[in-house]
């Protein structure tokens, strides 16, 4: 059984900053990717960032040069640092682990409200 855990969210004005962390824990032999979506009321969920065993990511064209993914592989955590907050950037931000041989894990989700 595999645990995905988010944690970082919250309410943050326009031009602030916060920083998520996905923790996975349980059996896990490798992970090949982790990578962070958000769904806004009303809206399809959508892939923010993303990164893979080797350190490449990926990024959202909304998102590419405010948000940085990271990844501490010996922590099975990945970091999603947000900067220059926008309200359109708030959506339920879910976690989702992709181990090497089994199927995907997703957190529960954290509220991110960006608002005056």
């Amino acid at each position: 059984q595999v645990q995905v855990v988010e944690s970082g969210g919250g309410l943050v004005q326009p031009g602030g900053s916060l920083r998520l962390s996905c923790a996975a824990s349980g059996v896990i032999f490798s992970i090949s990717a982790m990578g962070w979506y958000r769904q806004a009321p009303g809206k399809q969920r959508e892939l923010v960032a993303a990164i893979i065993s080797g350190g490449t990511t990926n990024y959202a064209d909304s998102v590419k040069g405010r948000f940085t993914i990271s990844r501490d592989n010996a922590k099975n955590t990945v970091y999603l640092q947000m900067n220059s907050l926008k309200p359109e950037d708030t959506a339920v931000y879910y976690c989702k682990v992709v181990p090497t041989h089994s199927r995907d894990y997703w957190g529960q989700g954290t509220q991110v409200t960006v608002s005056s």
